[in-house]
């Protein structure tokens, strides 16, 4: 299970690593103006949205039902994780929401300013921060 945990883990920090430099591009690429690095965001955010956040999830998903289905008894009366797999709800539909920011990038129909992209790029922050406590303190 130890080895579940780690697989999870990595996964986590992957997808993590990728919620955050997502819309950090984004926000270069809505104060972008010129074809050349347009085109040029436009393949970086397909990559590393395809190859790396989307894997990246569906990993930290599968590992982290496994541990949960494997240790149901002990789970499921810990509250904590009641509270975690709450915070994770809005990621996942965060995590969407980029794709479909994707989407409007490649269509070349952005129409927010990079300023919405650096406040965006915020959220999953207030997320990890809230989960790590949860999962490391376990306050209930």
């Amino acid at each position: 299970m130890l080895w579940i945990k780690a697989f999870h883990i990595i996964s986590i920090i992957t997808w993590f690593a990728a919620l955050f430099y997502l819309p950090r591009l984004f926000v270069y690429h809505a104060m972008s103006d010129d074809k050349i690095s347009i085109e040029r965001f436009k393949i970086m955010e397909r990559k590393l949205y395809r190859g790396i956040m989307m894997p990246s999830f569906v990993l930290a998903t599968i590992f982290g039902a496994w541990m949960i289905v494997e240790n149901w008894t002990y789970y499921s009366i810990q509250y904590w994780l009641y509270a975690k797999l709450t915070l994770v709800v809005p990621l996942i539909a965060y995590h969407f929401y980029c794709g479909h920011l994707l989407t409007i990038f490649k269509a070349n129909k952005n129409t927010r300013s990079h300023i919405f992209y650096r406040w965006f790029n915020e959220f999953p922050v207030l997320i990890l921060v809230a989960i790590v406590i949860l999962v490391v303190v376990k306050p209930f």
